[in-house]
């Protein structure tokens, strides 16, 4: 079984960012991508709001990210589909790519999946995606030149993308359940002084009709309950995000939508497993917040990596071995670590001194929670026995 370091799931600005962060830490480093790289930004034309560049589109965005990871020799993997499962506390990636399939033990993972957009689930969507029902303005945008469209959505992807329309598009309709739109206050003030733009307030499409190709869309007044037409030959959908959580679902912890849930370094609810950009559950999703995720994500991972080897080689592995779990941040237990570390040497016993808080998984995995401070004899990976000790005189019995 192929064996790596860190492997990244999704080459997105999160999944490249900490491809970056990760090999300049030092670690073997694989990217697996079923798309782009660059993820959902090559499906923007401009994008504006990144430090540092003033003005490029979301391709060229992503070209940058894939080329200065590669220039740290990051191995970025196309692959149809991922799945994580765990076999024996080892994590195992399952990558399938046409016939062929490949599984990878990684020392830790890092999600990066990102998110795609939701489907209206009005009648007539399904039947006309690819025919006038789309998705992304930049892949599509050029089909409907000279031709009145309408966007349906409030927030800044709407306004931005109806706004990009407007290059091909003779009139853009954008239609929002809401009596004003929800996004940055300079995205709508740009948008609502373009003079093919009209907005649709308090609506809602109830049906989307054509014989083929979209010909007119059926919308109706929240308020007043009122059902009218729109002549259109295409329809843009920018009603929110699902997450492309397919990867890990049911088996980290997401709240509702599967929305992944981490801590302030990324982590899942599974040990070595962490999750970052638009795929964890987050205020903001742009490509900044995104980047820094992957940076925080790799760096954790990072030292995830080095203490568990550590930790393995110090703990796990070794036929024999007595260590004393403490914990940091309680001040008595810190006092304990000299006298224990003084007397080992005296007697010339071979003792390893463990942070149980600061390492708490390993001290939760050998079942030391609540017993610390506490001296273990472990053989082989098990703890044989262990002693829970309060007092300097307690030692000697304790390593006797």
């Amino acid at each position: 079984m192929e064996k790596r370091e860190l492997v990244i799931i999704g080459a997105g600005p999160a999944g490249m960012s900490a491809a970056i962060y990760g090999k300049r830490a030092g670690l073997d480093v694989l990217v697996l991508e079923r798309g782009a790289t660059g993820g959902q930004i090559n499906n923007t034309d401009e994008i504006e709001n990144y430090p540092g560049i003033a003005h490029a589109s979301g391709s060229e965005l992503g070209e940058m990210f894939k080329t200065h990871a590669l220039k740290f020799d990051t191995e970025i993997r196309r692959v149809d589909s991922s799945k994580v499962e765990l076999r024996d506390d080892k994590k195992i990636i399952i990558t399938k790519k046409g016939k062929d399939i490949n599984e990878i033990e990684a020392e830790a993972i890092i999600i990066a999946t990102g998110a795609h957009f939701k489907r209206l689930g009005c009648e007539g969507e399904a039947e006309h995606i690819g025919q006038g029902v789309s998705f992304c303005a930049v892949c599509d945008g050029a089909f409907f030149e000279d031709y009145e469209i309408a966007v349906v959505g409030g927030g800044n992807t709407a306004v931005e993308e109806a706004n990009y329309l407007t290059k091909f598009a003779s009139k853009v309709y954008i239609i929002h359940r809401r009596d004003e739109f929800r996004a940055d206050r300079s995205a709508i003030a740009q948008t609502l002084a373009n003079p093919k733009i009209e907005p649709v307030y308090n609506s809602v499409v109830e049906k989307i009709e054509g014989n083929g190709m979209v010909e007119n869309i059926v919308i109706k007044n929240v308020k007043t309950g009122e059902k009218s037409n729109l002549d259109v030959a295409g329809v843009f959908m920018f009603v929110g995000q699902e997450p492309d959580d397919d990867c890990v679902r049911g088996l980290v912890k997401a709240e509702k939508g599967g929305w992944i849930i981490t801590n302030d370094k990324m982590e899942t609810s599974i040990e070595g497993i962490f999750a970052a950009g638009d795929v964890r559950s987050k205020y903001l999703r742009q490509v900044i917040t995104a980047a820094s995720d992957g940076a925080i994500a790799a760096m954790a991972a990072s030292s995830y990596i080095n203490e568990q080897v550590h930790l393995r080689s110090t703990l796990l592995e070794p036929d024999e071995v007595k260590a004393f779990f403490f914990s940091s941040i309680d001040e008595a237990q810190v006092k304990l670590v000299n006298s224990v570390e003084k007397f080992a040497k005296n007697k010339g016993v071979n003792i390893s001194v463990i942070d149980g808080y600061r390492n708490a998984r390993m001290t939760e995995k050998l079942g030391l929670t609540g017993k610390l401070p506490a001296i273990a004899i472990i053989k082989k990976g098990s703890v044989e026995s262990v002693k829970t000790i309060t007092t300097e005189n307690e030692i000697e019995s304790a390593l006797a």
